[in-house]
């Protein structure tokens, strides 16, 4: 992490301390910058003109100014440091975006996992940033610098928020939030907002507001290029308020629609877990029963919740399981690795991570002891994203699992995410994941074992008729019925995955 600094020389013609940030220097990068053992006086440049000089690559370039920020990259190593002289903001909450564009920057170059940074020069673009910045008079203007410049690494995940954003994010992957209940995300091929699910009997879910629909404005304002954290940031508030939201809807046939509502704000539980038994009977007459549990987002205490919840079913003499992870956005990935844990034993790989330099490394279990070892499907669709997919793909991958349902998202990157001084928090992509089998899931999505189509369900109509033992409104989900169906095959050959 870098370390502040305020005892550079600056010469006679600086009216205020400047300041100095030092971190190690990426010695693979081609062209990074120019080398030097000593940091470059900033009392030599001339005081006739008060140019400040910056040297990048090869160039030397002049900028007009009177206060600068300037910093260091040292590697004892080999005896390297870049020094480089920015324009100060005169205005403090500019002055202290500023401070923060340069921690994001170094924490990017240190981390993304694009050493090409999307094939530009990052530390030029720093550079220009800077003086792009130093005019502007606002904290916001400032910050959609620094969100422009995030913007031309091509990867919408990597991103800053601010420090209200940022609290409100920790609050959500804690379970709790004040909101209308959406979670929404980028689809990567289009970039529009998207909805991939809504909390049940939330506000945005008792509005009619499905899974798919494209989120265009809220509270009148476009949502063009807004990602999605600006955008749930948009949407919680203090409960009792209200927001207005529009979207669209699209269908298969070419037919569309608009929708326009305000939704009241209200407190939203996100406990990750829900779960009931499904009894039926299998064709020789016995009664087995499922447990059917849905696991909607990936927080802190999702797997301490979902042990327990397997924990009492196997007590009340469930014999299988469908896990259902449709429309799980995904959150924290240790959770999800943490979910994987109690449905494998030994050490299994779970997911294998790839960085910067193209260099692999599996994350895998040691001497893992499953909760239960009973017959096992996993729900997956359009929704299914991130953690989810991890989970899947190491439940798939090791044998444990077969999958149902359709496609899943396709992120298949890993981010960190870092609280930066002014208590915003900066989420780079620091890995691509390929699952434990070696398929890569970035943009691709994993493909179930059993798509739970109209056409399979017609095929088997009178099979699937008589599973309808309960009246429980999850017998009318196909997929669901689908993967009973796929429990029974299992069942019938003794086999339990």
């Amino acid at each position: 992490m870098e370390t502040l600094c305020s005892n550079i020389n600056v010469g006679s013609s600086i009216s205020k301390p400047s300041f100095c940030f030092r971190f190690p220097s990426l010695t693979h990068r081609r062209g990074a910058a120019c080398r030097r053992k000593e940091l470059i006086p900033i009392s030599q440049v001339g005081e006739n003109d008060q140019n400040l000089v910056k040297c990048i690559g090869k160039g030397v370039i002049g900028l007009a100014a009177a206060t600068v920020l300037s910093f260091s990259s040292y590697s004892p190593a080999f005896a390297q440091s870049l020094t480089v002289a920015f324009p100060v903001s005169h205005t403090p909450e500019v002055n202290t975006v500023q401070r923060t564009l340069i921690e994001a920057w170094s924490l990017i170059r240190e981390t993304f996992v694009d050493p090409t940074f999307n094939h530009q020069d990052w530390d030029l673009k720093l550079q220009q940033t800077m003086v792009e910045m130093f005019p502007l008079r606002s904290e916001d203007a400032a910050y959609s610098k620094v969100r422009g410049m995030l913007s031309t690494l091509g990867d919408p995940y990597t991103r800053i928020i601010s420090p209200k954003e940022y609290q409100s994010f920790r609050i959500g992957s804690d379970g709790n939030l004040q909101g209308v209940g959406l979670f929404v995300s980028v689809e990567p091929n289009t970039g529009h907002l998207v909805v991939l699910s809504c909390v049940e009997n939330s506000p945005a879910a008792r509005a009619g507001i499905h899974e798919g629909d494209e989120l265009l404005e809220i509270n009148g304002e476009r949502l063009d290029g807004v990602d999605s954290e600006t955008a749930a940031q948009k949407l919680r508030g203090r409960a009792g308020t209200t927001v207005t939201v529009k979207v669209h809807r699209g269908s298969g046939a070419g037919v569309s629609s608009y929708q326009e509502v305000k939704l009241p704000r209200e407190v939203i539980k996100l406990s990750p877990v829900s779960s009931t038994i499904i009894p039926h009977k299998m064709p020789d007459g016995r009664l087995l029963k499922t447990g059917y549990v849905k696991l909607s987002s990936f927080s802190q205490s999702a797997a301490m919740e979902m042990e327990n919840t397997i924990q009492d079913m196997e007590n009340q003499g469930v014999e299988s399981y469908i896990l259902d992870l449709r429309n799980n956005p995904g959150g924290l990935v240790t959770a999800g690795l943490d979910v994987a844990q109690i449905w494998l034993d030994g050490d299994e790989t779970l997911v294998n991570t790839v960085d910067r330099d193209g260099n692999m490394a599996p994350i895998s279990m040691v001497n893992g002891h499953a909760v239960t070892h009973d017959p096992l499907v996993v729900l997956v669709n359009e929704g299914s994203a991130s953690a989810s997919e991890i989970l899947a793909g190491a439940l798939h991958d090791n044998g444990r699992a077969i999958l149902v349902g359709h496609k899943t998202f396709g992120k298949g990157k890993i981010q960190s995410v870092t609280q930066l001084h002014d208590g915003s928090a900066l989420f780079v992509t620091v890995a691509k994941y390929l699952s434990p089998a070696l398929h890569d899931i970035d943009q691709v999505g994993i493909t179930p074992d059993v798509q739970c189509t109209v056409e399979m369900l017609n095929s088997g109509k009178d099979t699937f008729k008589e599973r309808k033992t309960s009246s429980s409104s999850l017998e009318a989900d196909s997929c669901i019925m689908v993967a009973e169906h796929e429990l029974d095959i299992q069942e019938s050959k003794g086999s339990a995955s």
